[in-house]
């Protein structure tokens, strides 16, 4: 005989998901409120719509905090570093980008051209390399600092590595020093950029582009690089990779010749990169404050450096909620780069 089950009523779904989601959401709002009711309150502690601009542009002539560093003497010198990826714009975090490094980098310059008693930089470098135009900028900023007296030097110190836009940074500098165990070099231009048309045809993905031009959606991952907008591409590498090879002819003594033939994008460990005349010495930190001082005329240096802390409406005003779930589709593009990556 067929039974019946004693219960056939379905069991009601969980419904943890989705408060889970809902609760989320809620802080998320919470957040955002607390942070957007804290900045107006900062503002109006500051006067509201009336903010007192003071005297000076802040971005041209920086106010930086002085951290006593190192040695002393009445001579000083300022070092600042240059780690990581070379690139505007923070790290982006639960609360949105951090500090854009390349700015940073900038003020610190400034900060110390605008300081008469400021004779030499040590550059700390300690990068695989960035975006073009941010290591460009950087080595321009340097080249300033040096131009704006006859008496300023820039002593730079390469710890871990300094490749590609790392060195590019690298030979704004009078006398290069890399510890024992660095990789300097990668002398050239990168673009990268991944083609999932292949791809795309399998899962029945189709690309739909409207545009007013052949290259307009140059690089586009749907379709392939027909062989003239490759073409033109390489003419872009080839005018950027012209312009590092000119600037290491210009900071470095190397034989014109000789020196396209080590500008393949290889690596070179400190013996080779002494060996080659990429960089003029091999050492340690104390080697570089001796250099610095040798090279100023002076016996010793005061070495200092910036302590950057912004202020609370600073902070306000660059913290931002990055909630969407479609931002990582964005978060990388195909970009012309200075950059050591294997």
């Amino acid at each position: 005989m067929f039974r019946h089950p004693m219960n056939s009523t379905p069991a009601p779904r969980s419904t943890i998901g989705f408060w889970i989601i809902i609760a989320l959401l809620g802080l998320g709002l919470l957040v955002s409120l607390g942070l957007n009711t804290g900045l107006v309150v900062a503002l109006l502690a500051k006067g509201g719509s009336g903010l007192d601009l003071g005297e000076q542009a802040v971005d041209e002539f920086p106010v930086l905090s002085e951290v006593w560093s190192y040695g002393e003497g009445d001579v000083k010198a300022v070092r600042i570093p240059v780690t990581g990826i070379i690139m505007h714009g923070g790290e982006e975090t639960l609360l949105g980008a951090t500090a854009d490094m390349v700015e940073s980098i900038l003020q610190q310059i400034r900060a110390a051209q605008n300081d008469d008693d400021v004779r030499a930089l040590i550059i700390e470098v300690d990068s695989p390399g960035g975006g073009v135009t941010a290591s460009d900028e950087i080595y321009a900023a340097l080249q300033r600092f040096k131009a704006s007296r006859e008496d300023r030097i820039i002593t730079v110190f390469i710890r871990d590595m300094a490749a590609s836009g790392g060195y590019y940074v690298a030979v704004a500098g009078d006398w290069l020093i890399a510890e024992p165990t660095s990789i300097v070099g990668s002398i050239g231009v990168i673009m990268q950029s991944l083609n999932m048309k292949g791809l795309s045809e399998k899962i029945g993905v189709r690309d739909v582009t409207i545009k007013s031009g052949a290259n307009k959606d140059l690089l586009n991952p749907f379709e392939d690089v027909s062989p003239e907008q490759r073409a033109l591409l390489q003419t872009m590498i080839d005018a950027m990779y012209n312009r590092f090879l000119g600037l290491v002819q210009e900071g470095r003594p190397i034989d014109a010749d000789k020196l396209r033939g080590l500008a393949d994008g290889r690596i070179f460990v400190s013996d080779e990169a002494l060996e080659h005349k990429l960089i003029d010495q091999i050492g340690y930190w104390d080697d570089v404050v001796a250099k610095t001082a040798e090279l100023a005329g002076e016996a010793s240096l005061r070495v200092i450096r910036y302590d950057q802390k912004p202020d609370f409406l600073s902070w306000l005003t660059t913290v931002r909620l990055n909630l969407s779930p479609t931002s990582w589709l964005h978060s990388e593009r195909p970009r012309l780069q200075y950059l050591w990556q294997p």
